[in-house]
């Protein structure tokens, strides 16, 4: 299986030499998916671990929105094309919500071991995307208002999870960031349907047990 999702990750990301093949990849989540994306910021040419955008003190460099802004996300294949033909190497930001999936992130080893617990549960899983720091399970779109419910009827969350919803974004594959390679951890399949995510009350309820049960210790960061 891991061969498979391993090959899966390549047809989905990489061009026949080799190297990231954004602009398809964006033309795929945009026209085939229906997933709104834009351009994001680069990293800085002199220090690839901070941002092009004039926060000096950027926490996602090279993962987030500057110019354009994150309302100018599209799903026009035009569009795609003449941001990724001008600038070939800018990362794949996906704004979320809406009609796109939403995400729920968590550090990158807790991460890992609650996608091993939440396996042996058969809890089913659709795409993860990886960073080097994080892991995001892609969900349904939620609103504010069922999350805050979700979160409230909870006698405990751990305060390392984030919610990307509606107004927020995550970088997708193959994006290169200041943070480091983005990849598929569990790859879609690929073809021309979107793919199939879960709801996100049954992902934080199983995320949370995994991580109460085997005792993961997810640091707040």
């Amino acid at each position: 299986m891991r061969e498979i999702l391993g090959r899966r990750r390549r047809l989905l990301s990489q061009r026949s030499d080799g190297r990231p093949d954004l602009i398809g990849a964006a033309l795929t989540y945009a026209t085939q998916w229906q997933w709104p994306v834009l351009p994001g910021v680069a990293a800085d040419p002199e220090g690839r671990n901070r941002c092009g955008c004039p926060d000096p003190e950027c926490t996602v460099p090279g993962a987030h929105p500057f110019d354009p802004g994150l309302l100018a996300a599209t799903t026009d294949g035009r569009m795609v094309r003449w941001w990724w033909g001008n600038r070939p190497t800018a990362p794949i930001v996906l704004a979320t919500g809406g009609k796109a999936p939403c995400a729920v992130s968590l550090p990158a080893l807790p991460a890992a071991r609650a996608l091993d617990a939440l396996d042996g549960m058969g809890m089913r899983l659709g795409p993860v995307v990886a960073s080097p720091a994080r892991w995001a399970i892609l969900v349904k779109p939620y609103s504010m208002e069922q999350l805050g419910e979700l979160l409230y009827a909870k006698d405990f969350v751990p305060g390392s999870l984030r919610f990307h919803g509606e107004g927020g974004y995550l970088a997708l594959p193959p994006s290169e960031t200041g943070q480091g390679e983005i990849r598929w951890e569990r790859a879609p399949l690929p073809g021309s349907a979107a793919p199939w995510v879960p709801d996100v009350e049954a992902v934080v309820d199983a995320a949370v047990e995994a991580l109460t049960r085997t005792g993961v210790s997810a640091p707040e960061f």
